[in-house]
């Protein structure tokens, strides 16, 4: 994310028609559990991680940090949105100085095929675009993975790049917010 000085974080929580978007909290636990240790969730980021290693690796509260949006459906988590800087190396050079924040989401397989994801991360991107006004956005997804495919085209992201990583052909494409004009 930004630097800790330049956005009050955590932000009060984001509602959306039937989501809420806030901090992680020790009720959560067992969502980011599942979260991880899904095959379906993991088939396009490594595999899923043992579930007990999960259990054993996650504290009581999972970890809040600048960026980390946990997705609500009716008081309970369904997915995680994340806005975060890109590491030096993994930069995609779509800003002179080239330290874009990227976007990324995992949710539960239950809650996937409902435009859950769609309406999360436009709230996620709308409130990214009011705390940092012109800032782009980069998402980045295996090719392969053809529902992130189809959201990166829906909330506005176009292609910058196709290239190998990890064994299989990525996509990185860069989201522009609307500066206001006044």
């Amino acid at each position: 994310m930004a630097e800790p000085a330049s956005v009050a974080w955590p932000p009060a929580p984001i509602k959306t028609e039937r989501l809420v978007l806030r901090e992680s909290e020790a009720r959560d636990r067992a969502a980011f559990i599942e979260l991880f240790a899904s095959p379906e969730v993991g088939t396009y980021i490594g595999g899923p991680r043992p579930r007990d290693e999960v259990e054993r690796v996650l504290p009581e509260t999972p970890e809040r940090r600048p960026g980390l949006f946990v997705v609500e459906l009716d008081g309970a988590m369904i997915g995680t949105i994340e806005l975060n800087r890109r590491d030096a190396e993994r930069r995609s050079h779509v800003r002179p100085d080239a330290g874009e924040a990227e976007l990324g989401y995992l949710f539960l397989p239950q809650a996937w095929g409902r435009g859950y994801a769609a309406e999360a991360c436009a709230a996620a991107l709308g409130w990214f675009a009011d705390a940092l006004p012109g800032e782009p956005v980069v998402l980045c997804t295996r090719t392969a993975n053809e529902r992130s495919m189809r959201l990166a085209a829906k909330l506005g992201f176009t292609e910058v790049r196709r290239y190998e990583a990890w064994g299989a052909e990525q996509w990185m494409g860069v989201w522009s917010p609307r500066v206001k004009r006044g």
